[in-house]
């Protein structure tokens, strides 16, 4: 596989993969930065034989200093992605409520964590529903998975990191937050109001819309206007590194395979009283 069908997936497709004698593996880890946990939805209904993955307390770390969504334990990563039958080298699919952000953390996570073959499904589970699939309330028990977490297979910034490419000539750090948050206007979630010094902003709206991406060309012309040109490192970071987790798999269908996710965000930054926050958009932006 190369392009897109390494990373997304449509219902379709998928529905076909799932009737295979060996399917991939399903996850399903529907999140909400508040309200119901994820795994009412998944009680609901959901994809026939998805396990339910939390991604809080699954797919990462206890909340912190280190951030809202810090990256897991090694350890307890891989005994939770074992319990949900995930196996060494056997394709995985995660998806979401639509929205495609706690998906796109779950792809990432895995992949950091070494694992692949791994993809989103495009649209989450109301692609599913538009396309008229069957869904269940069964809860399967897997079979034990035998999946090695290895971290560090995609790039990671801590905060000096971020601030070093932010501060770069020849670097971009984007903040995919809403722009009266990066302005420092409004903050609804963390104690601090602002943005990364030199970072600039790209609201995850101007590249992923209800979940859905567009064509790779659209996606290098989005993050362009940015400054993001080929050769130039960047990363992302939002409020606690899970909608940046979805900007890194734009970047990634954009070509950018070495983008790298400040894991700790605007969480981890303001965690420190003495980091600087700046409140004016940097020039250029």
């Amino acid at each position: 596989m190369s392009g897109t069908e390494d990373l997304l997936v449509e219902a379709g497709r998928l529905a076909a993969e799932l009737d295979a004698a060996d399917p991939p593996t399903l996850l399903d880890v529907r999140w909400r930065l508040a309200g119901p946990p994820g795994r009412e939805d998944y009680a609901a209904g959901h994809l026939p034989g998805a396990v339910f993955v939390d991604l809080d307390t699954a797919l990462c770390g206890p909340p912190g200093p280190a951030g809202r969504h810090p990256l897991p334990d090694p350890a307890a990563l891989q005994a939770a992605l074992r319990a949900a039958g995930v196996r060494a080298g056997h394709p995985v699919v995660v998806y979401d409520g639509g929205d495609g952000m706690s998906a796109a953390r779950a792809w990432w996570t895995l992949r950091w964590a070494g694992h692949r073959p791994v993809r989103l499904l495009h649209g989450g589970f109301p692609a599913w529903l538009a396309a008229g699939l069957p869904t269940s309330t069964d809860e399967p028990t897997p079979a034990p998975g035998d999946v090695a977490v290895r971290p560090g297979a995609l790039p990671v910034l801590d905060a000096a990191a971020a601030a070093r490419l932010a501060a770069a000539d020849d670097g971009v750090l984007l903040d995919v937050r809403a722009a009266p948050r990066y302005r420092g206007e409004h903050e609804p979630i963390d104690p601090v109001a602002g943005h990364v010094p030199g970072a600039v902003n790209l609201p995850a709206p101007e590249y992923v819309t209800d979940g859905r991406f567009p064509a790779a060309e659209a996606l290098r012309d989005r993050f362009a206007t940015a400054g993001v040109a080929t050769g130039v490192p960047v990363g992302a970071y939002c409020g606690s590194g899970v909608t940046a987790a979805q900007a890194v798999l734009a970047l990634h269908l954009a070509g950018r395979r070495d983008a790298a996710l400040y894991v700790g965000s605007w969480s981890n930054w303001v965690a420190d009283p003495d980091r600087p926050v700046a409140t004016d958009p940097p020039s250029g932006a």
